[in-house]
């Protein structure tokens, strides 16, 4: 009988989070400056157990390009630290890390000092030391693994600091000016 408990539990947590972000797209569309980029960020780190949409990730990498203006940047690494510090589903954090950790890797290179500069006025960006997610038993192990690659990305802005280049580019060493 706990099996099938949990399993109706899981279903209405997942309904719940997709309610969750239904609502958060709508309320973005009234209510938001940065309306496209926020449904984006929504889109991209949704409640499902899949992949982000790639048409996503490229809306939220556009917004955050050389080519826009610097307010339009720390806005969007707000919203994603909003959206991992207020989530307890492991799918939405494990989704906003990767968006991060792929932005880290794939945008210009001010990106990376942007983030850098918002976590040292904010020193809690990535720390997700205290995230659980207790909906079921695998969701505690899916947590661990939240907790972890959150401590991978915040060791690895420690990096850039010191060592002023990023150590995971491919091809030519990319130099910070940090």
């Amino acid at each position: 009988m706990p099996g099938i408990r949990e399993g109706k539990q899981s279903s209405l947590r997942k309904a719940l989070g997709a309610i969750k972000d239904t609502t958060t797209v709508s309320l973005a569309k009234v209510h938001s400056d940065y309306k496209e980029l926020d449904i984006a960020i929504v889109k991209a780190t949704n409640h499902y157990e899949r992949p982000a949409k790639e048409k996503y990730i490229k809306a939220i990498f556009d917004a955050i390009s050389a080519s826009r203006p610097r307010a339009d940047v720390a806005y969007c690494i707000h919203a994603l630290s909003r959206r991992l510090s207020r989530t307890h589903n492991w799918a939405v954090a494990l989704k906003t890390l990767m968006v991060l950790h792929r932005a880290l890797r794939e945008v210009d290179p001010a990106f990376v000092e942007e983030v850098i500069n918002y976590g040292r006025s904010r020193r809690l960006m990535l720390n997700m030391s205290h995230f659980k997610d207790d909906s079921s038993l695998n969701t505690w192990d899916y947590s661990a693994w939240v907790r972890s690659y959150a401590s991978f990305l915040e060791e690895r802005l420690e990096c850039f600091c010191v060592l002023k280049y990023d150590i995971e580019m491919t091809g030519p060493v990319r130099r910070l000016s940090l």
